[in-house]
């Protein structure tokens, strides 16, 4: 009975957690323990992003009773934060990682749909499209042939536009800009003349402090300052229109998973879930106490994007994304269906959302 009603409960997380049918777990005792390694993009310590894959696999070791223990490992420890993807894919070392998976659009030139798409949906709109449509079961169909298995975990919700080493006062400062900006908004940035470099969390500041680069977008306040980019860059923008609601991610080796009793699949998922929740909580609550110590102790100066600079940002997404789509089937394919759900998503948030915020103006 008392077995009965774990699984009960088990399950009833799943359901909150919404992440989808689990694949088809082996047939294993109860009594079987799995040792798993897990890689991470992130530096070493890494506030929030390395801290919520920390209390990740916490949790996953004691909801599973020790059944499944999971070492964590920052990027650098075990194998070079870009190499995580195939480091998983191939299962050979390790059975998980963590990062995002615009870092991989040079391989799968639609993974930047489940990070963020510029002037995209929010935290909010891509967890309802992860949990809610059919955005997670596109995500697995992609990555299925790298035998990989993908859950949301993690949002930093909208971020900021970047440090910059020059104003931005036209479209003509842009140009022969030398930036750091991964996935979508960095080939949209190409398009307004500027060279995207794509680097790792841990490179950035030092890239930037050296002028190896002059411009970089990075998280928002909180991570921002940790990473003390106000030391190395002038001039801090918003919005983050690149990023409006970038979502980070678990994968999973596949054969790692499907070797896997149900219970500790739905486990995984649930704790993925609840990390999930845990990160973009994290970012919300500190976000503006550390913009306060930047503009007040460090007296850094806050830049809003001239009107017409995102206007023809928004343009030359448009057609990133239309030339993308014309280049590739499986982009096009969920480009349609994100574009599908969101246009429904921002049809709600008209009346709801959007029609709050402007009431509170009246």
């Amino acid at each position: 009975m008392r077995r009965r009603k774990f699984m009960k409960n088990l399950a009833g997380a799943g359901a909150i957690a919404g992440a989808g049918s689990l694949a088809a777990a082996a047939t294993t005792k109860e009594t079987d323990r799995f040792s798993w390694k897990l890689v991470t993009t992130w530096p070493p310590n890494f506030p929030v992003f390395q801290e919520g894959v920390n209390r990740f696999a916490r949790e996953v070791k004691t909801m599973s009773g020790g059944r499944l223990s999971i070492q964590v490992f920052a990027g650098g420890e075990l194998v070079p934060p870009m190499q995580t993807f195939d480091a998983v894919s191939q299962g050979t070392t390790v059975q998980l990682g963590h990062g995002a998976a615009y870092y991989w659009s040079g391989k799968i030139p639609a993974a930047p749909f489940f990070t963020a798409v510029p002037f995209g949906m929010n935290a909010q709109g891509m967890n309802a499209w992860f949990y809610g449509g059919d955005g997670l079961k596109l995500w697995r169909e992609v990555y299925a042939p790298y035998q990989l298995m993908p859950f949301p975990m993690g949002n930093t919700g909208v971020q900021m536009g970047g440090w910059f080493n020059r104003k931005i006062n036209s479209l003509m400062n842009l140009k022969g800009l030398k930036m750091r900006i991964p996935g979508l908004g960095g080939k949209v940035m190409a398009k307004a003349g500027v060279n995207p470099v794509l680097l790792a969390g841990g490179e950035i500041y030092t890239a930037l402090e050296r002028k190896t680069i002059d411009a970089t977008e990075w998280v928002g306040p909180y991570h921002d300052l940790r990473l003390g980019l106000y030391r190395a860059a002038k001039y801090y923008y918003y919005p983050g229109w690149h990023e409006p609601g970038p979502t980070l991610e678990l994968i999973v080796n596949l054969k790692a998973w499907q070797s896997l009793p149900q219970d500790l699949q739905l486990i995984i998922e649930t704790a993925a879930a609840s990390s999930n929740i845990w990160m973009l909580s994290e970012f919300e609550a500190k976000n503006l106490q550390a913009l306060r110590i930047l503009r007040n102790k460090y007296q850094v100066k806050l830049h809003e994007f001239p009107a017409d600079v995102i206007r023809h940002l928004h343009k030359l997404s448009n057609k990133v994304l239309d030339e993308e789509a014309a280049k590739d089937k499986t982009f096009m394919k969920v480009y349609t269906a994100y574009e599908t759900f969101r246009a429904d998503n921002d049809a709600w948030n008209a009346l709801s959302e959007a029609a709050y915020a402007k009431a509170l103006k009246l």
